[in-house]
């Protein structure tokens, strides 16, 4: 009732502010599980992409959104939840993993959809980066849902990192035919398997979207784009300092 009460509450106005396109709506499956595996643009994907849905859509979150204390932290709480999010706690790599492995299996047990984006994290350039095996993969052979690739087109033109006001565009979404990976179900602790069917997935988004394909993790790129910022600006003032004891 939460998420019907809030996807009235932010996803009609969401439609009617920003009248996101969409194409392929009837590759969702009526009902029973399935999995959406989407790029990964903006923090309004997971707003944006169930707003466009009549089925409700399960997406996994961190933690931390629904620990906060304070009235801010609750009514975060409220928001993430009734938007159909569930936490994980991504304090350890390897438990985390495996608590979006179990959160995932849970939500298609129950035979609704579960949304992940296997790059892991936000793209920090727009360009699609490699598939992170562990969640995706394993979730689909454990259960043998159907993965159904989605691509998120122009979302991180909504609100660039540092724009407070959000830009009124069209998104779009484009959501691709479903993959059945049952001749794999039982591998999924072969790393070889994970890998071929997380690659898969991943072309099947690169297709969709358009996007260039970068061929290492989302956030070892966030780390090599930090470093490189952080040694500008070192080096930045070191020609201030060379500048002024010159002057």
């Amino acid at each position: 009732m939460l998420y019907g009460t809030m996807k009235v509450a932010i996803g009609g106005p969401l439609k009617v502010a920003f009248r996101p396109w969409v194409e392929g709506l009837e590759n969702i499956p009526a009902e029973g599980p399935a999995i959406l595996a989407s790029n990964h643009l903006s923090f309004s994907d997971s707003f944006f992409l169930p707003a466009v849905l009549d089925r409700k859509v399960t997406f996994i979150a961190k933690a931390e959104y629904f620990t906060t204390p304070g009235v801010k932290g609750r009514l975060t709480a409220a928001f993430f939840k009734g938007a159909g999010q569930l936490p994980v706690d991504r304090s350890g790599a390897r438990g985390a993993g495996e608590a979006a492995v179990k959160a995932g299996i849970d939500v298609l047990e129950r035979g609704e959809l579960f949304g992940i984006y296997p790059e892991g994290t936000r793209s920090p350039d727009g360009r699609l980066y490699r598939g992170k095996p562990g969640g995706l993969a394993r979730v689909a052979l454990a259960t043998g849902a159907p993965v159904i690739p989605v691509a998120m087109i122009d979302t991180e033109k909504i609100q660039p990192p540092g724009k407070v006001m959000p830009k009124l565009m069209r998104p779009g979404i484009r959501i691709g035919k479903a993959l059945d990976f049952s001749r794999y179900q039982g591998m999924e602790h072969d790393r070889f398997v994970l890998r071929a069917v997380t690659d898969e997935v991943m072309y099947e988004i690169m297709k969709l979207s358009g996007q260039e394909y970068v061929d290492i993790y989302a956030t070892a790129a966030k780390r090599r784009i930090a470093e490189a910022a952080k040694a500008d600006k070192e080096q930045a003032k070191e020609l201030a300092k060379k500048e002024k004891s010159g002057a």
